[in-house]
């Protein structure tokens, strides 16, 4: 499903460079509703000035590093 929404993704948008997949399993992990839930995230070259931190710098305020 990923790979397949990705395929799709890459024809829609040829400023796509790479993605981000997220995922929160168990509630330790932040988990709050149990079922099958991905973050399939569109990145592009230069969107983030250091993308090191990957998903979890998504949101600028929650990745400090």
């Amino acid at each position: 499903m990923i790979h397949s929404e990705k395929d799709r993704l890459l024809k829609l948008d040829k400023t796509i460079t790479g993605f981000n997949i997220g995922m929160n399993c168990g509630e330790d992990a932040g988990q709050t509703i149990f079922h099958c839930h991905v973050h399939l995230i569109p990145r592009r070259k230069g969107d983030d000035k250091a993308p090191r931190g990957g998903v979890r710098k998504v949101i600028e305020a929650k990745g400090s590093y």
